[in-house]
């Protein structure tokens, strides 16, 4: 394989994993409405669950980064992949509230290698002006993983019930590890950086790039995991929408998101190769997406149905726009030298999120009996994520590694 086909190659196998890696964590918001009746649950205990998973996710997520930096990608993203297919697919036989609990954590304990290891590829294999489109393309795959989950796991949820199905795409996840063990030898060959050369984790904590990213991160993944983890119960139970026309709903609006994602990947990296800023793209790009969030959140909840519905969509693709940025921006900043680590960190105190949304949510909707707190509160997370895109984050450039070390005397 010649070297201009090499990462497109390892680009698109990560993508299919990190497809995968969303299909099995949203399996239970599409199945929550099921399980909560098998197992007679509050929404407390439901979002509790949609929770769990986020446990072991952002507390592997430094460490997970730091050995893709010292260890490489392949064998991290392997031993991810077979941890929470098995988790996965255990998930079928859950006898009840505490088995779901442990394997939703183990679930996260997998899945946390996905971002760290895909940032490590991109970011020693991608060059600048091309790393929009290597993250649209991404994003449109671990976005549109929801939607074929949703629309795929919701069909046979409704005619076969829940257990198959987990043990099906359990099943089906371990098969992606057959062309990834045939690309070792191309994995292998992305650019290495010597530890010596490598930025320590005081330094890369030290930067007030980091806290910008991680905030406006933390924003994005609030508002993703709200809907992720809730939209297949609030169409249903709120909604009154069937299993079957909720999987539809749900899923196209995944799709037009990740497709969204996808078009602005490509968009980006036109106008940086025309001259335009990476500063000026991203910055406007994730404001913009953050102060249309706060609106479509409160028109989701206080508009009739069909003007929920189109509120749904418009924040899907308003929201896309922004994901290619959410990993672009600091592979650009961190570089080979430590996007791994960064995206560790980043994305780890982003994900505190995913421990949130689904539960906070779950105990207003008990305590209120409605979703319109929820949203609200959703919407007001956006000006966090605006004002650390915007004001926090000082400039999008690589940073010099070595005259940081230098100036700290490392």
């Amino acid at each position: 394989m010649s070297d201009k086909n090499r990462p497109a190659r390892i680009v698109l196998l990560v993508t299919a994993a990190l497809c995968i890696n969303f299909i099995d964590r949203g399996n239970l918001s599409t199945a929550a409405p099921l399980i909560q009746d098998d197992f007679h649950l509050t929404a407390t205990q439901l979002g509790l669950l949609l929770s769990a998973f986020y446990y072991g996710y952002v507390t592997c997520l430094p460490l997970v980064g730091w050995l893709t930096d010292r260890f490489g990608a392949y064998r991290v993203l392997t031993g991810g992949v077979i941890i929470w297919s098995l988790s996965t697919l255990l998930t079928g036989f859950a006898g009840g509230f505490v088995s779901l609990l442990v394997l939703r954590i183990m679930l996260g304990v997998g899945e946390s290698v996905g971002f760290p290891c895909a940032s490590k590829v991109l970011a020693s294999n991608v060059p600048v002006g091309q790393l929009g489109l290597a993250n649209g393309v991404l994003g449109f795959g671990y976005l549109v993983g929801p939607a074929l989950g949703t629309l795929i796991g919701g069909y046979l949820m409704a005619h076969y019930g829940w257990r198959p199905v987990f043990i099906l795409f359990g099943a089906l996840s371990l098969i992606w590890l057959w062309p990834w063990m045939r690309a070792k030898s191309i994995v292998q060959e992305k650019v290495e950086v010597a530890p010596a050369d490598q930025p320590s984790f005081e330094l890369i904590l030290r930067q007030r790039s980091l806290v910008g990213t991680t905030l406006g991160h933390f924003a994005s993944n609030y508002t993703f995991y709200f809907i992720l983890s809730w939209l297949p119960f609030y169409l249903v139970k709120a909604r009154g929408f069937s299993m079957e026309t909720m999987a539809v709903i749900a899923s196209s609006a995944y799709l037009l998101n990740a497709l969204s994602a996808l078009f602005m990947g490509w968009m980006a990296d036109r106008w940086i190769r025309a001259g335009h800023s990476p500063e000026l793209i991203y910055k406007t790009l994730m404001g913009f997406t953050h102060i249309s969030g706060i609106a479509c959140m409160f028109a989701m909840v206080w508009l009739p149905v069909a003007g929920s519905i189109a509120a749904l969509f418009l924040f899907q693709l308003i929201s896309g726009l922004s994901y290619p940025g959410v990993f672009a921006i600091p592979q650009i900043i961190a570089g080979p030298q430590a996007a791994g680590r960064w995206v560790g960190v980043q994305n780890g105190i982003a994900n505190i999120a995913g421990l949130l949304a689904p539960w906070i949510t779950g105990m207003l909707v008990d305590q209120t009996g409605r979703f319109d707190v929820a949203f609200a509160l959703a919407a007001l997370v956006n000006i966090i994520g605006f004002i650390g895109w915007v004001f926090v984050l000082p400039r999008i450039a690589p940073l010099n590694w070595a005259a940081a070390k230098a100036a700290r005397g490392e």
